[in-house]
């Protein structure tokens, strides 16, 4: 029994919500960075994942820490959670302090068969408007299998990785740094923070780095090297994990990567917003 049958039909309309934008997410995200404070001015790009967010109640929780059931959740049985990727464009910067608003929509549903079985590829695209301005279009790329996901084989460093890209940042991630990403972005999933859950019923050697952080920090090269982004395309290739050391490249050429045993993610910007 394929997993269409439960897609068909399944169209969720247009999500709308507002966010006033606070500063206190902001200056979190630096503090867990080691960075100054941002104060005022331009959001960084992809901070404002730390808004515009959800927090279900725990009785809408399944037993993985993810909502039951969501707007743009597929409704597949045994349902396991993975981001793939995004795309990201700025059409004007997000200010701190100012009501935004974003409106989502279901941009392509599609079943494909992997060496693991099928898996629902569910694409989502944003818009963020403030002050009646388009700030940024964004669409994310979400994986979800369905069954038992154990039995998997994970690559992971197992040396130092050096590099001569101009721009680099080294990523020692441990449960700490987790934990606050999981709260800065409402991630209550077990897998980045509960260690049995995630080796003993998703098949993880251990807690999982999100995903999202990796992208958040390939963004950090060119912000921290005065450069502003364009637009950034992102994908996730094979995850990291709490304890692993990788290192965060890229260059005014606009080509990033999170290497460590070989490349966990890359993304692709241009420049010039």
């Amino acid at each position: 029994m394929g997993l269409d049958q439960y897609l068909d039909g399944w169209r969720p309309g247009v999500v709308q919500v507002e966010d006033g934008l606070s500063g206190a997410p902001s200056a979190a995200f630096a503090a867990a960075l080691d960075q100054p404070e941002v104060r005022g001015g331009a959001l960084p790009p992809l901070w404002h994942w730390f808004h515009f967010l959800e927090w279900p109640p725990g009785g809408a929780l399944g037993a993985d820490g993810h909502p039951l059931a969501g707007h743009f959740l597929p409704p597949v049985p045994d349902r396991r959670r993975m981001i793939a990727g995004g795309r990201v464009s700025w059409r004007a910067p997000l200010q701190l302090g100012r009501r935004a608003t974003r409106v989502s929509a279901l941009q392509g549903v599609e079943v494909k068969r992997g060496r693991t079985g099928e898996m629902v590829f569910v694409t989502v695209r944003h818009e963020v408007v403030q002050g009646g301005v388009l700030c940024l279009v964004e669409e994310h790329d979400v994986v979800y299998r369905s069954g038992d996901a154990r039995h998997r084989a994970f690559e992971r460093p197992d040396r130092r990785v050096e590099s001569d890209s101009p721009w680099q940042l080294r990523l020692h991630a441990d449960s700490v740094l987790l934990f606050r990403m999981s709260a800065l972005t409402a991630n209550s999933h077990r897998i980045h923070y509960d260690e049995s859950y995630a080796r003993d019923v998703e098949g993880y050697p251990g807690v999982v780095v999100h995903g999202p952080l990796l992208a958040l920090l390939m963004a950090e090269l060119p912000r921290r090297a005065g450069e502003k982004l364009a637009s950034l395309r992102y994908r996730f290739k094979k995850p990291v994990f709490a304890g692993d050391e990788v290192l965060v490249t890229g260059g005014p050429d606009g080509g990033f990567a999170v290497v460590g045993a070989g490349i966990h993610a890359e993304a692709e910007a241009r420049f010039g917003l």
